[in-house]
């Protein structure tokens, strides 16, 4: 469905990180990206908009909408106290940062530097051709 869904309720507007539709479940799946560890208001905010979603676009044939906190870190205590009572299919997950290329293939790809000089020399022939 896109990345910075934008979601219309009561008058504001919200944006969510990542909503999908997943065929095979028949159902929206909303993700939440953080940064930081995970901290309980995530959880009311995820709960928030698994019920807009169900809400304003789930259709009557569709499931529940899942929800997903996808954090740096998380204290499993603090998630459980922070779900408990929630009866929504809401999970919270931690992401790891892939691990730097491999040292023959940093060889064989062009730098940062080289991709930039050679966008900075496309954009100055685009402009000569102008």
């Amino acid at each position: 469905m896109g990345s910075q869904f934008r979601l219309e309720v009561g008058g504001e507007e919200f944006f969510i990180d990542m909503l999908f539709y997943h065929v095979r479940l028949r159902c929206y799946v909303v993700i939440e990206l953080k940064t930081t560890e995970f901290r309980p208001e995530y959880s009311g905010q995820i709960n928030f908009y698994v019920n807009a979603i169900d809400n304003t676009l789930r259709h009557s044939d569709d499931n529940p909408t899942i929800g997903m906190v996808l954090c740096k870190s998380k204290n499993q205590t603090i998630v459980e106290y922070a779900l408990q009572g929630m009866s929504k299919p809401i999970g919270v997950s931690t992401y790891r940062l892939g691990d730097p290329l491999p040292e023959q293939l940093q060889k064989s790809l062009p730098s940062v530097e080289q991709l930039q000089m050679e966008l900075e020399s496309v954009v100055a022939e685009s402009k000569e051709d102008v």
